[in-house]
């Protein structure tokens, strides 16, 4: 794999001089700057008239203002929250997003000079299936209007994602080869079923505020969690999945491939007896108690393909972070806070 690598990356990328983006200003007066104005009183870094710089790279600069209008599209008016978080988390909010944006902004731009070519008909597919979400299109501009997000900034947002998925599959796709070697290893070395217990709370046709609001008590639940409070009772409590709610959040050795993606990696990846941090999934947000682990009893053939398709998954996952590190490098990239 490591000799596969430089014939991938070869020739993508063109080093060029000078800032080709511009970051984003707040303008004095908006809700956004008045916003960050409050902020600073706790953290003087985010004053909007400084715009202080987070990530640099050759091409462009992540800033404060930047990161705050990428939290305008994603969350609209529940970004208002920031205001009751402390200091130093607001610190490490403000840096881990502008890092995500910062990795996002060059991928898109491999994908640019890969010529992706993403067409209207490609987003407004996403579109539909976020229309059919929350019960039809006229739901969902209401939704986006009544949290002041705008609609073409989230469906650009939409295009530039695709872009950078299609990007990936490109780049990645001929160069991943599984072997019936790595199925029979992992098949061999890998628990195959978990049992956990969960606490779910729904975000399914929620708007982007009420989503902050799931996740704001989510994070209320997984400190009473953290410390000491019964899981059990707390799912039994608060849990909104009919299909564990009253076993107390409970899945019991269920197989790799049953569960969504994010789910199933904290249901195996982490120590027996752990608890996650608050995990994303299509239905909602979790908090994952992993309760046992047992090796599979099913016969390879049958779980052949869910073998293959993690392993798929997660060569493809290694390969993107070389290729950011690649990037990163190319770019001179540089976080400027500590």
């Amino acid at each position: 794999m490591k000799r596969i690598l430089p014939l991938i990356f070869a020739g993508i990328f063109i080093l060029g001089c000078g800032k080709s983006e511009k970051s984003t200003q707040l303008e004095k007066g908006s809700s956004l700057y008045q916003l960050a104005q409050e902020l600073s009183q706790k953290v003087p870094l985010l004053d909007p008239a400084k715009n202080a710089v987070i990530v640099s790279t050759k091409k462009f600069d992540v800033t404060i203002g930047d990161v705050l209008a990428t939290f305008q599209l994603m969350y609209g008016d529940g970004i208002q929250q920031l205001k009751n978080i402390e200091p130093d988390q607001l610190i490490e909010i403000f840096k881990t997003n502008a890092t995500a944006l910062a990795e996002k902004k060059l991928l898109l731009q491999a994908a640019k000079k890969n010529k992706i070519k993403i067409f209207d008909t490609e987003v407004d597919s996403i579109l539909e299936q976020q229309y059919a979400q929350v019960g039809g299109k006229e739901k969902f501009l209401n939704y986006l209007s009544n949290a002041n997000i705008n609609f073409q900034d989230l469906r650009e947002d939409m295009r530039e994602n695709l872009a950078i998925n299609h990007f990936i599959e490109k780049t990645f796709t001929d160069s991943i080869f599984i072997t019936e070697e790595d199925i029979q290893k992992y098949y061999n070395e890998n628990d195959k079923t978990a049992t956990v217990r969960h606490i779910l709370m729904l975000t399914q046709g929620k708007s982007p505020e009420e989503k902050v609001e799931i996740h704001s008590k989510m994070e209320d639940i997984l400190q009473r969690v953290n410390k000491g409070e019964n899981f059990e009772t707390l799912a039994k409590k608060y849990s909104e999945d009919p299909g564990s709610k009253e076993n107390g959040g409970l899945y019991k050795d269920f197989s790799r491939g049953d569960m969504v993606q994010t789910f199933e990696d904290a249901a195996f990846n982490l120590p027996i007896g752990s608890i996650s941090d608050i995990v994303e999934t299509p239905y909602g947000y979790h908090i994952i108690k992993v309760i046992d682990r047992k090796k599979e009893i099913r016969p390879l053939d049958t779980v052949r393909t869910a073998i293959e398709t993690t392993l798929k998954g997660n060569r493809q996952n290694e390969l993107l972070l070389k290729l950011i590190d690649i990037l990163k490098s190319q770019n001179e990239y540089k976080v400027l806070i500590p």
